[in-house]
């Protein structure tokens, strides 16, 4: 029945918990906006600390004999990679009388093609008006060596136009001249090929006149080229703002490290493995949270809500202590200073029913450099604590952080409550507290969450975990219960009688105004 139950159990676990991602998350909060706020200051920092070198930018008005509405781009990306050549490099540098290495200059400029035929240079220079010079003497090279291409395009092209006509000029006179020469022969043979040289000659008469429209077009067309290619808007400096280039790159580094700790957090939780959800935490230590306490006292408007919540789990732990004789010990994980406390309150609350000693387990000085107040519990730890009389009630305060020394803990109570903060342990490591804790015989009670995450609405209690939680126990016999169940149990305080199945709700504390269950 067991293995039936484990194996439906992990078959409907599902491989990816995303509800306990956001949870871990969120409780990160501090690490990512951590990251924010050191992205906000970084971008700030660039901006004063790194401001960019003076800047100049013009706009060329790029004409092209090629040019159709439905081009894609490609001359324009054409004039933006000539324009990032030595050759225009070099001659700019030749009008600005530059010994600069051309190459070197290159890297100072960025040409982009706005549109079809409008193209923006922007150059920066070790002040503004050797920027605007540099800008000048680059458009002003880039408008040369485009009006030379376009020129040499056009001659080359009406040159070999006026070649191919002179040759069927060449041609053409030698069909005249054998057309004179059969004039004079009346053979009807000879007629038909008469016939066909004046053919070819009106043919050849219409490919010259063709190859000389074709010629002067060529050549009218370069005129509007040359005219067409133009500074549109003169080289000027770029005005620059520190305090919206701070508040641009702030804005950038807060995003970016927004990001980047929100990876780095998901990462950091997955990679941990470290439950945060009350049904997680109880399911790996196997005991059911019996109460939930925040980490700290909160706001002003808390307080007084976490003080009941504290009276609360007091008085439930009292009721435990009084309903057994066997000693009980508070185990704590990541909380150590909050357990000394709790076992603190605990022991005052069962001062006034006989003398009570606190057991110190603890590894750090939580108990032991205290300053004991008046009226306040006996603390012992170490050797004296042998020398504890037998009428005296023992608490136990211990650890189960790694380094535990485990047989020990038998000695701190032969029960314990598991006070574990949220998010602190792997569940590898639960895992092995719980293990530790069934060899030693040391059936765990409860756990009490500390730090829970306020949004958490899952189910912390185990139906068939240990009939030891103060939400019933199996002591009684069962003729007491008048019913002669063997699982009748009497649920903490003084109610009536309950059975198994009835679950003591967690004391919670949440943030918001709802009803603490």
């Amino acid at each position: 029945m067991t293995t039936s139950t484990t194996s439906e159990s992990s078959a409907a676990a599902p491989l990816f918990d995303l509800q306990a991602l956001v949870v871990a998350v969120r409780r990160r909060r501090r690490l990512w906006c951590a990251m924010a706020l050191l992205g906000l200051l970084a971008g700030a920092a660039v901006a004063v600390l790194m401001p960019p070198p003076p800047t100049a930018v013009t706009k060329v008005l790029v004409a092209h004999r090629e040019d159709q509405p439905n081009d894609t781009g490609t001359l324009i990306r054409t004039d933006v990679e000539l324009l990032g050549t030595t050759r225009i490099a070099g001659k700019a540098l030749e009008a600005l009388n530059s010994r600069e290495d051309p190459e070197d200059f290159m890297r100072d400029y960025r040409a982009t093609g706005l549109t079809n035929n409008l193209l923006r240079i922007d150059v920066t220079g070790d002040s503004d008006a050797q920027a605007v010079a540099r800008a000048r003497a680059l458009a002003d090279a880039f408008v040369a060596d485009h009006v030379r291409r376009m020129r040499e395009t056009a001659k080359a092209e009406s040159q070999a136009l006026l070649d191919q006509r002179d040759r069927m000029r060449d041609e053409l006179a030698q069909v005249n001249n054998a057309i004179g020469d059969r004039s004079a022969e009346s053979d009807p043979k000879a007629s038909a090929s008469t016939e066909s040289l004046f053919a070819r000659r009106a043919e050849l008469n219409s490919r010259i006149a063709d190859f000389d429209q074709r010629a002067a077009e060529a050549r009218t067309g370069t005129p509007q080229v040359i005219s067409g290619t133009q500074i549109v808007d003169a080289p000027r400096a770029v005005r620059h703002s520190l305090p919206r280039a701070a508040a641009t790159n702030a804005a950038i580094g807060l995003v970016l490290g927004l990001v980047l700790g929100l990876a780095l957090a998901a990462v950091g939780t997955v990679v941990a493995d470290r439950p945060v959800l009350r049904r997680d935490i109880a399911a790996n230590l196997g005991a059911s949270v019996i109460a939930e306490l925040p980490r700290r006292s909160g706001r002003l408007w808390q307080r007084r809500r976490t003080r009941a919540a504290r009276m609360r789990l007091t008085r439930t732990l009292a009721r435990t202590v009084r309903g057994s004789a066997e000693p009980l010990s508070l185990l704590e994980l990541g909380c150590a200073r909050g357990t000394s406390a709790l076992a603190l309150d605990l022991a005052g609350a069962m001062a006034a029913e006989g003398p009570v000693a606190v057991i110190d387990g603890l590894p750090g000085p939580q108990l032991a450099n205290r300053r004991p107040k008046p009226g306040d519990p006996t603390v012992v730890s170490g050797e004296p604590a042998a020398g504890v009389s037998p009428q005296e009630r023992r608490i136990g305060v211990g650890s189960v952080a790694p380094g535990t020394a485990w047989t020990d803990l038998r000695y701190l109570g032969a029960r314990t409550v598991l006070v574990v903060r949220a998010g602190h342990g792997s569940a590898a490591w639960l895992h092995t507290v719980a293990r530790q804790l069934a060899d030693q015989r040391i059936p765990v009670i409860g756990v009490v969450l500390i730090d829970p995450d306020p949004r958490d609405r899952t189910d912390g209690t185990l139906w068939d975990g240990p009939h030891t939680a103060p939400r019933g126990r199996s002591e009684r016999p069962a003729g007491q219960n008048g019913g002669g169940t063997s699982h009748a149990v009497q649920a903490v305080g003084e109610g009536p009688v309950r059975t198994e199945r009835q679950p003591l709700w967690a004391a919670r504390v949440p943030d918001d105004d709802q009803e603490a269950r």
